[in-house]
C-alpha cells in the first residue's frame, strides 16, 4: 500500500486478497519482514491492555443488569458480521507458524523442503509470509537478514522466484568488457626505411669479389633426416643424409639402413617411409658405409649446417671446431630468450631463410628434404660470410694477445 494511503473501510468478500496483492505489488522484503515483527509484537499481551480488559469485563457486568439494548437491523447486523469474518481472516492471517527444517539437509534439499511448506500454507489459505522457519537448534533462519549464510541467500533468491518486479534485488552493474588490445600496424616510414636497407644490402652483395674457386672447394654443406627408435621414437637414429659443395650442387644425397627397430619413422617431417631405410633396398647405404664415406669428404672442409651437433651426433662423428660454422650458432642469427635480454636461443632454419633471403622452406604440411636444408644454409652461410669472417678474425687475434700477456 503506498505511503499515507489507507485502505477503504468497505467491507468486501476479497479484501484480504486485494490486500495481499497490494502488499506484494508495491512492499519490498525488508519492509514485509518489518511488517511481520511489528504484528508479532502487537501480539504479545500487554499489562496495561490486561488491566483494562479486567475493568471493561467489570462494566460488562454491569450492563448485564440493565435492560438489553433494542436489536439491531437486519443491515447494520449483516455489515458487522462481514466486518467480524474479516478480522478473523486477518486473526487467522496474522498467526505465525514455526516450522523446524530437519537436520542434515543441504542447500538444495532446504530449499526445496521451504518451497513445500510454503505451497503447503497456501493449499490451505494461510499467509505463506507468516511462516517462520527454524534450524535443529531453534534458531530463526531470516533469509532476509543480511547477515544470512549463503546457503540462506540463495534459498531466498530462489523462494522468491515469480515475484514482481518492485520485489527483487536492484539491477546489477554490468561489468565492464575487457577492451581488446588495439592492433598494431607497420608505419609506412619503417617499411620503405627497411625496403631500402635491403636494397642495399642486395647490392653489397652483388658488388662483393667473388670467392676464388680453391677457396669454394673448401666449403660443404650437410643437412640429416632422422627416425626414431627406442621407446616412443624419443631416440633418433640417421636415415638420410645430404651434401652440396659452394654452388649448391649435390655431393651426397642417400638414404641410410637402420639397424635398430623404428618405432617412430617421423614421416610428416623427414619424409622417410619404410621402404625407404629396408635392409632389401640397394639404395639404402649400410651406417658404417655412410659413417666412412662423409668422414671422408669432410676432411678439411669447413662444414656449414643448421643445428650440427645433432647432424654429427647421428653420424657418430666429430669435426674441428674452427672449420664449423653452424647458423643456429651464429650470434647475429639468434634471438634473446626475453623481452628485455637474456640467453640468447637459436632460432629455426625456416625463418633465418624467410627473413635474409626471402626463401620459402620446409613449409607447413610438407616434409623437409635435406637438400633444400644444406642449400638454404651454405645460402645463409654466403649472405654473412664477410662479416662472420671478420668476427672470427677478431676472436682468434684476441685469443693470441691473450695467451701472450
Amino acid at each position: 500500500r503506498p505511503t499515507g494511503t489507507q485502505a477503504p473501510n468497505v467491507a468486501q468478500p476479497n479484501c484480504r486478497l486485494a490486500r495481499t496483492f497490494i502488499a506484494t505489488m508495491y512492499y519490498s522484503k525488508k519492509k514485509r519482514a518489518e511488517m511481520r515483527k511489528r504484528r508479532n509484537r502487537k501480539k504479545q499481551p500487554d499489562p496495561q491492555e490486561d488491566h483494562e480488559h479486567d475493568h471493561n469485563h467489570d462494566d460488562h457486568d454491569d450492563a448485564q443488569q440493565s435492560p438489553p439494548p433494542a436489536p439491531p437491523t437486519s443491515t447494520s447486523g449483516a455489515k458487522r458480521k462481514r466486518d467480524q469474518k474479516d478480522k478473523e481472516e486477518d486473526a487467522s492471517a496474522s498467526q505465525v507458524a514455526t516450522v523446524q527444517i530437519p537436520e542434515g539437509l543441504g542447500g538444495k534439499e532446504a530449499r526445496k523442503f521451504r518451497k513445500d511448506a510454503r505451497r503447503k500454507a497456501r493449499a490451505e489459505g494461510k499467509d505463506e509470509s507468516s511462516i517462520r522457519f527454524v534450524d535443529a537448534n531453534g534458531k530463526e533462519i531470516d533469509a532476509n537478514n543480511k547477515n544470512a549464510t549463503p546457503k540462506d541467500q540463495d534459498d531466498a533468491d530462489s523462494d522468491n522466484e515469480g515475484e514482481s518486479s518492485a520485489s527483487q534485488h536492484p539491477p546489477q552493474q554490468k561489468k565492464k568488457k575487457k577492451q581488446k588490445p588495439k592492433r598494431s600496424f607497420p608505419r609506412i616510414n619503417d617499411m620503405l626505411k627497411a625496403h631500402e636497407e635491403e636494397q642495399k644490402r642486395q647490392k653489397e652483395i652483388k658488388s662483393r669479389p667473388p670467392v676464388p674457386e680453391e677457396e669454394q672447394q673448401k666449403y660443404v654443406a650437410l643437412d640429416c633426416e632422422m627416425v626414431g627408435i627406442g621407446a616412443g621414437g624419443k631416440q633418433s637414429a640417421l636415415a638420410r643424409v645430404s651434401m652440396t659443395d659452394w654452388n649448391h650442387t649435390v655431393l651426397l644425397d642417400t638414404f641410410v639402413q637402420v639397424p635398430d627397430r623404428v618405432t617412430d619413422f617421423r614421416t610428416h617431417v623427414s619424409g622417410v617411409r619404410a621402404a625407404d631405410i629396408k635392409a632389401k633396398n640397394d639404395a639404402a647405404m649400410e651406417l658404417h658405409a655412410c659413417r666412412l664415406k662423409v668422414g671422408e669428404m669432410l676432411r678439411n672442409r669447413v662444414l656449414v649446417g643448421h643445428a650440427l651437433k645433432n647432424d654429427l651426433s647421428a653420424l657418430m662423428l666429430d669435426h674441428p671446431k674452427a672449420d664449423i660454422r653452424d647458423t643456429a650458432r651464429y650470434r647475429p642469427f639468434m634471438r634473446p630468450s626475453g623481452r628485455g635480454g637474456g640467453k640468447m636461443r637459436p632460432r629455426k632454419l625456416r625463418d633465418l631463410v624467410k627473413q635474409h633471403l626471402d626463401l620459402d622452406i620446409q613449409v607447413a604440411g610438407e616434409a623437409h628434404c635435406s637438400i633444400d636444408d644444406a642449400q638454404a644454409t651454405m645460402k645463409l652461410y654466403q649472405f654473412a660470410k664477410d662479416e662472420w669472417d671478420k668476427d672470427l678474425a677478431s676472436k682468434k687475434k684476441g685469443g693470441k694477445i691473450h695467451r701472450m700477456k
